[in-house]
Order: C-alpha cells, then structure tokens, then sequence
C-alpha cells in the first residue's frame, strides 16, 4: 500500500532546505557530479551527449548550470518554490529553465521529451518508485537514459523509510525516502519500461564510509 506523502509539509521541508543552501547557491561553482564527495566517481559521462535533459528535484542545480554552459537545453523541476526561486536568479541567466511543481505531476502532464532525465539524491530518492519509473520512461526519447543517485539502503532496510524533520519534538513534518537494493532497482527501471539498467554501489572512498548507489537506465 503507498504511504501518505503530504505534499505541503514535504514543500515545507524543501523550503527550509532552500533558505539554509542560498549562499551555496550564489557562491559555488557549476559542476556535475554523483557521489556525495567531491571529485570521487563517476562524472558527467554517465548522461552520454544529450541535447536536453531535466533534473528531478533539482535543488541547487549546480548540474544543470555545468551542462547549460555547454549547450545543453536543461530544465530543472522542484517541489520547492523557495529554491525555484534563488535557481532562476543565479542559474536562469544562462538559459536555465526552472519549473515549480511536484514531480509526478509534471512528468504526467509533460508533452516535452527529453533525451536524458536525472537525479542526484533528488526526486527519485523522495519518490515511489513504481508510479516515478513508467512516467519517466514515457518522456524520454528513444535511446533517452535516466542517471540516478543516492545512499545505498541501509541492510535489511527496503522500501519507503520515513523521517521525521527536526527531530522528535515539534510540529509533524516528514518526508519518505526510498531504498531498495541494486537488484530491486534493477527490477523495477526493466519493469516500468527501461530496456537496459545498470545499478551498482560505488564505494566511498575511505573504507567503511557511506557508498553511492548510482543507476543508469536506457529505454528502447
């Protein structure tokens, strides 16, 4: 059965993200890349040449800015207006375009087709899988991939994860996270329409620290 997501506290949550990431916003450089530290794994290679692409969950969109400034007609969708906000400011000037939305919506009701999709510990983590995965596919062009990352789940620990915001005291704000297994990703981009998957855990790179599952799906 699927839990009951309530967009307006998760657009809270996002919100309050937006306002503590401002600076990084305006002060940090465009890059693109996978794992949560810096210069480790995989780069852009992984999106192939794509003449378009759209980032769900955008956030900063540090990404989009990397790939606008080499052509790329980019487009970034965020649940949270604050951050839609201060991403046109300071990336919209070079041709960015952000949309303002929840992402299930957007990819339903979405006429444009994409030659690639993403998400860096984005929509695809904060997102039920099996409604996200067939939309997605249905909006990318032939031979169109979808690049994701996020922590890899915890062992023994699959499906949506709930998370209260905050800590334990206050108002009653959460969010879901879901994670699942390589092999469960795997199963689930073949079964909602990807011709080909590959998702593997890349190691931190120091032992014992926290790894990033990145996926990368292609339809036919």
């Amino acid at each position: 059965m699927p839990v009951p997501h309530n967009i307006d506290h998760e657009r809270e949550i996002w919100d309050a993200y937006a306002t503590s990431t401002k600076d990084t916003v305006f002060e940090a450089d465009p890059v693109l890349c996978w794992t949560q530290y810096a210069g480790h794994g995989p780069g852009p290679e992984l999106l192939g040449d794509p003449g378009s692409v759209v980032e769900l969950g955008c956030g900063t969109s540090r990404g989009l800015a990397w790939l606008a400034q080499r052509g790329v007609k980019a487009t970034g969708v965020d649940l949270s207006p604050v951050m839609v906000e201060n991403v046109t400011e300071r990336w919209g000037p070079l041709g960015v375009r952000f949309v303002c939305g929840e992402v299930l919506e957007y990819l339903a009701d979405c006429t444009e087709k994409y030659d690639a999709a993403y998400s860096i510990f984005g929509a695809v983590w904060f997102t039920e899988p099996t409604r996200l995965l067939p939309l997605v596919a249905r909006c990318l062009n032939p031979g169109g991939m979808l690049v994701f990352s996020h922590p890899p789940a915890i062992p023994g620990a699959y499906g949506p994860q709930g998370m209260y915001k905050g800590g334990f005291a206050g108002p009653a704000r959460y969010s879901y996270r879901y994670s699942h297994t390589p092999e469960q990703w795997t199963e689930m981009l073949l079964t909602a329409g990807f011709a080909e998957a590959d998702v593997r855990v890349i190691e931190a790179p120091e032992p014992t620290h926290i790894g990033t599952l990145v996926a990368r799906a292609v339809v036919g």
